[in-house]
């Protein structure tokens, strides 16, 4: 499944929900609602900081009046987590004996350091 869009500012953990803009021959900064999609020149902000956001000396800052929401999930979302549970029930299969009864590995696999090598099943 997909991971939510987080702040884009350096540290912050939360997740974004509204997009910043820059229109530099405006002289203006627009703070609205989260970005369908990421965009390169935009950036995702969480609501603390789309609140708290200032402009440089000169600039305008248009801000979005209304409440900042996360976006629901898209159908994706959802079928990524239908996948992933049909994944975690499938059955797992049983793994070969590593060591016969000596202690020595098995003449199936071969081991070197933390990897084995498994032949593929005939």
């Amino acid at each position: 499944m997909r991971s939510p869009r987080r702040c884009s500012r350096n540290g912050c953990p939360r997740q974004a929900v509204a997009t910043l803009t820059y229109v530099y021959n405006e002289s203006t900064a627009v703070v609205g609602p989260l970005a369908a999609f990421a965009e390169p020149h935009t950036y995702d902000l969480c609501e603390p900081h789309a609140r708290s956001l200032t402009a440089p000396r000169g600039w305008d800052v248009v801000r979005h009046e209304g409440e900042f929401e996360p976006p629901p999930p898209t159908t994706d979302d959802l079928v990524a987590l239908a996948e992933a549970v049909r994944e975690a029930a499938r059955p797992v299969a049983p793994r070969p004996p590593e060591d016969d009864q000596s202690g020595h590995p098995s003449p199936h696999t071969g081991r070197r350091g933390h990897l084995r090598v498994i032949p593929p099943n005939h």
